[in-house]
This record gives structure tokens, C-alpha cells and sequence, in this order.
């Protein structure tokens, strides 16, 4: 299997000492370069895991060198990624991960509570005793997470609660267009709030949200998913830029969860 290690990088490395190291440690003798599709999804995951901050260059050159593909496919996948709002396309200015505007940001939170909330009734409409489990063990691994200081998977974990109330919920409609703004979401963190753990998912209203769900208590669930979101949603602001480091160290394949 191919393996990347990536070492963390700082911003002192040379252009031509972080290719060398890259290419020392990629074994391409046992695996094909990636694919269009899992480019796409560690590009993804990696702006999921707040890694990739709005405003990031995007350098077809040095992605095609750090995934072992051509500049042709590494094109395509930005453009997807832009078709998806993920990322911005300007001429002769190259790629950058996208950074949604105050206004945007306010109106991607405003959206996902309806959409949250339509699912929320839909779920306790025909919820079962295995959705419940599955919904339990997801919170307790998440908390696992959260005790063991393990905070990129927590964070990956609180994600796919929501994405898995979609899905158990069984409208493909509100699950394609709720992954759609979860997408963005952590661009609109990263913008307007920083990447501190006071602005993100708070595991034990995902705790409320699972009772609310076992006893059939529609209004209570989306009280508390409206609260949920909404504290994330009133601290949305301008907030100063930060120098964004190479994305060598912000991608590290081998680390990412092989999500979205």
C-alpha cells in the first residue's frame, strides 16, 4: 500500500527541502498514484478537520507532487472543489480554499438549522431501537475521543453525528443538501470565529439531542439543535487573517480519516 509520512514542516523549509523529503517518503513502487476521487476527498476532510484555512494557496505543482498525479487530474479536482463553493477560482490568481463572506457565513448557519430541523422530525418519525444504538455508540466514541485529547477525531466524529441523523432519517434530498453546508461550515469557523475549541460541536448537546430523539420528543430535539447551532452562529465575525502554512504539513494524507 502507498504510504506518505509527511513531517511537519515550518515555514523556514525551502521550497526544494520540502520536495525531496515528500519524494523520499512516498513509496509508489506498490500502489498507482491516487485517484481524481480520493484526492478530492482528502482535500475535503482535510478543510473538515480544519487543517485547510480559507484563503490557503492552492498550488496545482505542489499537490500533483504531493499525491503522485498530474497537474491535469489535480486541475479537475479544483474545479469540482469549486463547483461545491469549497474552493475559488480566479484568473491568473490561481486556487485558494474559499472564504465565505459574514453574510454567507450567517446564512449557511440560518440554512442548516431548517435543514437540521426538517430532519430531526423526520428521523423521530420512524426511528427504531438500532438507530438509537448506532446514534449511542457514535456518542460515546465521540466522548471517548474528547477524554483521550484525541480532538481531530472528535471533531470528526461530531461531524458525522449530524451527517448520520441525515442518513438515518432516509431523505436523500436533506442528506445531500445538509452534507453540502457541512462542507462549508468549517470554512465559515475558520474565517469568522478561529479554530478554538469553544467554537465547535459540544458533545453533550448531542447527548440531549439522542434522549430527546429516544423518547419521540420532536420539539425538545430541535429546540436543542436550534441552540446547538445558533451558539456557533451568534459569534460569527470579522476576524484578523493568519499566515497559512505549506500544505506538505496542512494535508498529511496518511493522517486523514478517509472521510466525505
Amino acid at each position: 500500500m502507498l504510504t506518505i509520512q509527511l513531517s511537519c514542516y515550518t515555514a523556514a523549509h525551502s521550497a526544494s527541502a520540502i520536495k525531496t523529503s515528500m519524494s523520499a517518503q512516498i513509496d509508489i513502487t506498490t500502489k498507482k498514484s491516487f485517484s481524481e476521487d480520493e484526492v478530492l476527498r482528502r482535500i475535503e476532510q482535510a478543510v473538515l478537520d480544519h487543517r485547510l484555512a480559507p484563503g490557503t494557496k492552492l498550488k496545482e505543482v505542489q499537490l500533483a507532487n504531493l499525491f503522485g498525479v498530474k497537474r491535469g487530474l489535480i486541475r479537475k479536482v479544483l474545479t469540482r472543489l469549486a463547483h461545491s463553493s469549497l474552493v475559488e477560482q480566479r484568473p491568473n490568481r490561481g486556487a485558494t480554499v474559499a472564504k465565505p463572506s459574514l453574510k454567507e457565513g450567517q446564512d449557511l448557519f440560518a440554512a442548516r438549522r431548517i435543514i437540521e430541523s426538517a430532519v430531526l422530525e423526520t428521523l423521530i418519525a420512524g426511528i427504531e431501537d438500532k438507530d438509537l444504538e448506532q446514534l449511542d455508540n457514535m456518542l460515546q466514541r465521540e466522548q471517548q475521543a474528547y477524554l483521550d485529547g484525541d480532538s481531530a477525531q472528535a471533531l470528526a466524529l461530531s461531524v458525522d453525528f449530524h451527517r448520520e441523523l441525515a442518513s438515518l432519517a432516509g431523505n436523500g434530498v436533506l442528506e445531500t443538501y445538509l452534507n453540502d453546508i457541512i462542507r462549508r461550515t468549517p470554512l465559515v469557523i475558520l474565517a469568522h470565529l478561529g479554530d478554538d475549541e469553544d467554537n465547535r460541536c459540544r458533545n453533550h448537546e448531542h447527548e440531549v439531542i439522542v434522549e430527546a430523539i429516544g423518547r419521540r420528543d420532536v420539539k425538545t430535539a430541535v429546540e436543542v439543535m436550534n441552540q446547538h447551532l445558533l451558539q456557533i452562529e451568534s459569534k460569527i465575525q470579522h476576524k484578523p487573517e493568519k499566515q497559512h502554512m505549506d500544505l506538505a504539513m496542512l494535508l498529511r494524507p496518511e493522517n486523514t480519516p478517509d472521510k466525505v
